[in-house]
């Protein structure tokens, strides 16, 4: 019999019993079958817990002196690396409310004294595999659990890379270069994050909302694709009519996003139609963007003149994002404005070009604007 040994590979028991006699009879009896290990004390039987290998089964004496079974147990339970290795009380008292106490502290079973070999024999191996099918069944849970872990982040990663590469094929048409979403993507984040607590914004913003926003950013020139080369790719200034063309472009891009959603529809059966709710919720977040980031608080903004309120959150943090960037970086058809006097320009359409609230955020993170547009500057640009 071991007392309190060093690494098995077999199943191991431990006794707990402050009589010789007891840990002598379970031992033997149990010997032959596990690992035995015995302690004659609730102290020490913490002591063998505590070390590696952990037993696999606990028989308990319930009255010890000192630290009875009942305190023992209580600490067992208390502490997770211990709290699921099952302990079957052993006692001389028969009475319905010490059973009670015990199962409610956890116990999984009782063998009373005198003991009986058969009865002893059958409640361990019992016990024993139901901890192995419990173990099992744990086992596999967590395999599931990082399998489907796994597949949602592919799944993700896959959602993140044909977001970028639309967004990188509307802008490989035009004069701006890939960092541009880049950084007005960080520059939503950090409005959006602001504004998160906020009253006005807390709804639109809400649980997996705040990221779909953000991952939606990306895609808010998508339209661009169907603007002709001669105004896109022109180095100077679109005249007015050419203006009125490219500002065509956000209902270009919310078009092909409602078409893609409705395509996608029509050829989904009813399973797959009902499952596709959070990735059609993102669409259409990527749809409110495309249409409306050029809309302005006083309504004088375009394709639908919507005002205040009424312009989708997502939108407002988009359009000031997307005004700031381009202030302060250089195009073929201006230089970039210093950072005073972009700070300045979207002070002074708080209240008419943005939502006053998200000027006050932009204030409030301007320095984090400023550092996202060094880090990601444009090759040319430097820094």
């Amino acid at each position: 019999m071991d007392q309190d040994s060093g690494p098995h590979p077999q199943t191991s028991v431990l006794i707990v019993d402050d009589t010789p006699q007891n840990l002598t009879i379970l031992g033997e009896l149990l010997q032959p079958l596990y690992q035995v290990r015995v302690a004659n004390s609730g102290e020490r039987a913490l002591r063998i817990v505590g070390s590696t290998p952990r037993p696999d089964i606990i028989l308990l004496d319930v009255m010890m002196p000192g630290m009875d079974g009942y305190a023992v147990l209580e600490q067992l339970r208390s502490d997770a690396k211990t709290h699921d290795i099952p302990v079957i009380f052993i006692t001389a008292m028969n009475a319905t409310e010490d059973e009670e106490r015990g199962f409610a502290l956890g116990a999984v079973d009782y063998i009373t004294k005198p003991i009986v070999p058969a009865i002893v024999l059958a409640r361990v191996r019992t016990h024993l595999e139901l901890k192995r099918s419990r173990d099992r069944l744990a086992s596999q849970n967590d395999w599931l659990e990082q399998e489907v872990a796994r597949r949602m982040g592919e799944n993700l990663l896959i959602q993140d890379l044909s977001v970028r590469a639309l967004a990188c094929l509307a802008e490989a048409r035009d004069n701006e270069t890939g960092h541009h979403i880049i950084r007005t993507q960080a520059y939503v984040d950090l409005l959006a994050r602001r504004l998160s607590d906020h009253p006005r914004f807390r709804q639109a913003l809400a649980g997996t909302r705040l990221g779909m926003v953000v991952k939606a950013a990306p895609l808010h020139d998508i339209g661009k694709v169907g603007i002709p080369d001669a105004i896109l790719l022109k180095p100077g200034r679109l005249t007015p009519d050419e203006f009125e063309v490219m500002k065509t472009h956000p209902a270009i891009g919310a078009e092909a996003i409602g078409r893609a959603m409705d395509q996608a529809l029509a050829q989904a059966d009813n399973k797959t139609a009902a499952q596709a709710g959070e990735a059609f919720s993102f669409l259409k977040v990527a749809h409110e963007i495309s249409i409306s980031h050029h809309e302005k608080w006083d309504g004088s903004g375009y394709p639908n003149g919507l005002s205040g309120d009424a312009i989708p959150v997502s939108a407002r943090l988009m359009a000031l994002a997307d005004v700031f960037d381009a202030l302060i970086c250089r195009r073929v058809y201006k230089l970039a404005m210093s950072l005073e006097d972009a700070t300045a320009i979207i002070a002074e359409g708080r209240g008419r070009h943005f939502d006053p609230d998200v000027v006050d955020a932009f204030m409030l993170r301007r320095d984090d604007f400023v550092e996202i547009a060094r880090r990601h500057a444009d090759p040319e640009q430097g820094e």
